[in-house]
């Protein structure tokens, strides 16, 4: 198998490795991957059938958590299957229109993730600062409308990756250090000059993060300036207790994504295997976890899947 991947000049099939260094560990490794992917396949859809199942579930906070549901299953489903047929099968090949694919995808779920995050974050603060208007100022149109834009500038932002990389040419080495089509690791197997591919990924991850963390940060800041105004305690802790669990999920989205994506790039000392691992975690541990923040603390969708849960 070396000597073919080492031979063919045509880009035509690239070999993922899964995680190099730990290959003798894949099987025990594919038990986590699996754990992780039924758990976040169950949670996330049992949100969705709860939210659509129940009619007074019919809101735009949660059209928002379908949103994020569907970003989560998205996420896992576009890199764990084929992670599971490595680590169980040895079958690492995949084409490079298959690796293309599978790159526009994480990259796309990636930035409308990030969108919806956003979203959630304006839906916090027109419910604090403007509860009154809250009904006309977001209803489930204005919501969806939303989601439409976040889904567009995913593509958009998202598109040219694959494309710059389709227009260059690749070594005879086909074979890619990692579980999935990453951008990175696939651009350093070209013989090409991929300045302009490195960069255009480098600025936009950190425009699109950068912005959306601006408008994160500006909306928690009116929210915070809002609840000091308010001079009933209990009031106070209220609305607090409503942005805990958009805060658990930010909090889980982005740290974990930043820093898998910094020390790639910029630090070189931490072993490959370590790198490839944390950008498994990164996609995998998030989907599990939002809909288990969620469902612990927004009570009336705590209640609504335990009467399903019970009632089965």
């Amino acid at each position: 198998m070396a000597a073919f991947n080492l031979s063919s000049s045509e880009p035509s099939t690239f070999i993922l490795t899964g995680i190099p260094g730990l290959e003798a560990a894949h099987i025990w490794i594919s038990i986590p991957f699996s754990v992780f992917y039924m758990s976040s396949m169950f949670g996330n859809f049992t949100l969705l059938f709860v939210v659509a199942k129940e009619q007074t579930l019919h809101k735009p906070m949660y059209l928002l958590l379908c949103m994020l549901a569907l970003t989560d299953i998205g996420m896992s489903t576009s890199v764990v299957p084929k992670a599971l047929l490595i680590f169980w099968f040895n079958l690492k090949g995949i084409t490079l229109g298959g690796c293309l694919t599978q790159m526009f995808f994480i990259h796309m779920v990636l930035a409308m993730q990030s969108a919806i995050v956003v979203t959630m974050a304006l839906d916090r603060y027109v419910a604090i600062c403007n509860p009154l208007r809250y009904s006309t100022i977001l209803t489930n149109a204005h919501v969806a409308k939303l989601g439409l834009v976040c889904l567009l500038r995913a593509v958009f932002v998202v598109l040219p990756l694959p494309l710059l990389l389709r227009a260059q040419p690749f070594c005879a080495n086909h074979i890619i250090s990692h579980t999935y089509c990453e951008h990175i690791a696939v651009a350093k197997l070209s013989c090409g000059d991929t300045t302009f591919n490195r960069t255009y990924g480098l600025v936009t991850a950190l425009a699109v993060s950068g912005l959306d963390l601006m408008l994160i940060a500006l909306s928690y800041g009116l929210i915070i300036r809002a609840v000091l105004s308010i001079s009933c305690k209990k009031a106070t802790q209220k609305a607090l207790n409503t942005c805990t669990a958009h805060i658990g999920v930010l909090l889980i989205s982005y740290t974990s994504c930043l820093f898998s994506f910094l020390t790639q790039r910029f630090d070189k000392s931490i072993p490959s295997h370590v790198h490839i691992t944390l950008a498994n975690l990164y996609l995998l541990v998030p989907p599990v976890l939002n809909p288990i923040i969620y469902g612990v603390k927004t009570k009336e969708l705590r209640d609504k899947v335990g009467k399903y849960t019970f009632r089965r």
